[in-house]
């Protein structure tokens, strides 16, 4: 441990005392702690926008044949009742329930976990849509997956290039980071840090003039309002909000929900049954 010199601390070296002298100095720690925080936003945004994507997927892939049922069973109620009725009232909301519903899926589709509500299997729904072929397994990827995102993220995120060309090189490392994360796989996600480290080892970073400083930070700052105004649109998106209900575990929010539609759907059928006896 360094001793202080008799009579006061240990005196900087020449090249501290420069940094220091440096009217440069103050500006650019307030920009590298700004690029710092950005890059820590978007994580954080780019975690949320993978949950919102994941919950909406799942929700339409696990709970869409149940929305179907109950639609189904909600016309052959509505039928039911004309039928027994005669009234013309009763027959025209039997005919709205009808025109309403899509192919009923079997009961063995209600508890398919990548099924669809159009009965396609996942990798037949992917490929017409352009997506992953693989569907996520669950709404937030594991922890080991976040962890390994984040320090990827960190290290390479493309607003810490000095070129163009690194910045091009980064950006497409990303690219593939982030479809790795989408699909909670920590195994690439690994493998990807490892193909990072062995990479080329940037240039140290050179801090610009002042102009430059100051046209930074403008950028960080419009950047941050950009991101800001997404975060806040995915925040109020109907898949967004109801995530928002359970923010700490919104993959057991998806088992309830599904959970009161199978309530709902056994009370339905036990109507119909009442009805058509």
């Amino acid at each position: 441990m360094t001793q202080d010199a008799p009579g006061g601390p240990t005196p900087r070296n020449d090249e501290e005392q420069h940094t220091a002298q440096r009217p440069e100095a103050r500006l650019e720690a307030a920009v590298r702690a700004a690029e710092q925080a950005l890059i820590e936003f978007e994580i954080a945004l780019e975690t949320f926008r993978v949950e919102v994507e994941n919950f909406s997927r799942l929700h339409h892939q696990k709970l869409g044949p149940m929305y179907a049922r109950l639609d189904e069973l909600d016309a052959r109620i509505a039928e039911a009742v004309a039928e027994r009725s005669g009234d013309p009232e009763d027959r025209r909301r039997a005919q709205e329930a009808r025109a309403a519903v899509l192919p009923m899926p079997g009961v063995d589709e209600l508890f398919h976990g990548w099924m669809d509500s159009e009965g396609l299997p996942p990798e037949a729904a992917a490929m017409l849509s352009g997506q992953s072929v693989r569907p996520p397994e669950r709404v937030r990827p594991s922890e080991e997956a976040r962890k390994r995102y984040r320090e990827l993220v960190r290290k390479a995120h493309p607003d810490l290039a000095q070129d163009d060309t690194e910045r091009q090189r980064r950006e497409e490392f990303i690219t593939r980071v982030n479809a790795a994360y989408a699909l909670g796989d920590a195994e690439t996600l690994r493998e990807l840090a490892e193909e990072w480290d062995a990479g080329p080892v940037p240039d140290e970073h050179r801090f610009s003039e002042a102009e430059e400083l100051y046209a930074r930070l403008e950028w960080l700052s419009q950047r941050k309002e950009l991101l800001a105004a997404v975060a806040k649109e995915l925040e109020e998106s109907a898949i967004g909000a109801m995530m928002l209900l359970a923010p700490d575990d919104p993959d057991r929010l998806l088992e309830e929900i599904a959970e009161q539609l199978l309530a709902q759907v056994a009370e339905r059928e036990k109507e119909l049954s009442g009805l058509v006896e």
